[in-house]
């Protein structure tokens, strides 16, 4: 997914101090390009914390009646630096990348694209689907591993069950399930149902931070009410985690991992090191995709270069939008 927002320092929601050290932090609706507009709610970045673990983005969205909206329409766009994480509810999404993967996201099984060094792809609803719910979630890789080859996996985790709750582990390791799916940084990813009133206590990774993002319902992470579309974060030093269900069904999704430990300059649809790394990767992808000073009409058209071509797409690429008055500063 592109990031319609090119300027997350602009992000003015700021949480107050976390109450018994878990800190919440608000949700605000971003529109995904076009005058009928998806709407998406984004938690992270913030002004107030860029990073849970690698985790570096989170947009919710849906449910949204595709009919109404026109569902979700993102054509061939670049990256660099990351990995993308698509995980549904309802709806399918179909993927087309430069590295030649196409495919079909589904509810309940993960799609991660790496873009290493480079990589462009589009994502658009399928026609068949009425109603588009789910997670586009992006992880920073770190400095060692930011300039591999891209690449593209899929996984379909099986459901793992208790007393009161059911869960998918997509990534890591979490409830005794462990996602085969390698990871540059230590991650752990996973979908959690809660019947009412359910408690879940979670054995989890002390080195790890962790987000709970709610979809459905509310819950209690660590004592501390987390509602609807909000983000939870979790510090680390704790070996373990509870959560509490409210009265209604509760859908959440659990991202983790260790602190990075390194700063990151994010901007648009770039994950780099530097203000001047960023500016080059703008102009190498404004360099493909331009011919006389114009967006091509076609993706066919668009020139070899470090994020390739997205085999099979014939819509119009999206071209950069213009770099702030400012230089970019370093988070983490």
């Amino acid at each position: 997914m592109s990031n319609p927002e090119p300027h997350p320092d602009e992000v003015t929601c700021t949480p107050g101090p976390p109450a018994g050290g878990v800190e919440v932090l608000p949700a605000r609706e971003v529109p995904l390009g076009g005058p009928r507009a998806m709407l998406v709610r984004r938690t992270l970045p913030q002004r107030s914390r860029s990073l849970v673990g690698a985790w570096c983005f989170v947009d919710h969205y849906g449910p949204d009646d595709v009919g109404a909206t026109g569902g979700m329409k993102v054509t061939p766009h670049p990256h660099t630096g990351l990995q993308t994480v698509s995980w549904l509810f309802s709806g399918e999404i179909e993927h087309r990348d430069s590295a030649g993967h196409h495919a079909v996201v589904r509810p309940g099984e993960l799609n991660l694209m790496t873009a290493g060094r480079g990589i462009s792809h589009s994502e658009i609803s399928t026609t068949t689907t009425g109603i588009l719910h789910g997670a586009q979630l992006w992880v920073a890789l770190p400095d060692a591993s930011r300039h591999t080859d891209p690449g593209f996996e899929h996984y379909a985790p099986e459901p793992v069950e208790g007393p009161g709750w059911r869960a998918r582990v997509f990534l890591g390791e979490l409830l005794g399930e462990r996602s085969p799916v390698g990871t540059h940084t230590p991650l752990v990813g996973a979908e959690i149902v809660l019947e009412p009133g359910t408690t879940l206590r979670l054995d989890v990774d002390e080195t790890h931070e962790h987000g709970v993002l709610v979809d459905l319902g509310a819950v209690e992470v660590d004592g501390v009410a987390v509602a609807g579309h909000e983000l939870g974060y979790v510090p680390p030093g704790r070996p373990s985690t509870t959560l509490v269900a409210g009265g209604e069904p509760t859908r959440l999704l659990l991202l983790g991992g260790t602190p990075v430990g390194e700063s990151i300059v994010m901007w648009w649809n770039f994950v780099g090191r530097s203000h001047e790394e960023v500016v080059a990767f703008r102009e190498e992808w404004q360099a493909q995709v331009e011919r006389d000073g114009e967006v091509v009409a076609d993706a066919q058209q668009v020139a070899p270069g470090r994020f390739g071509v997205v085999e099979g797409d014939h819509t119009r690429p999206i071209p950069a939008p213009p770099l702030p008055n400012a230089r970019l500063r370093e988070r983490g």
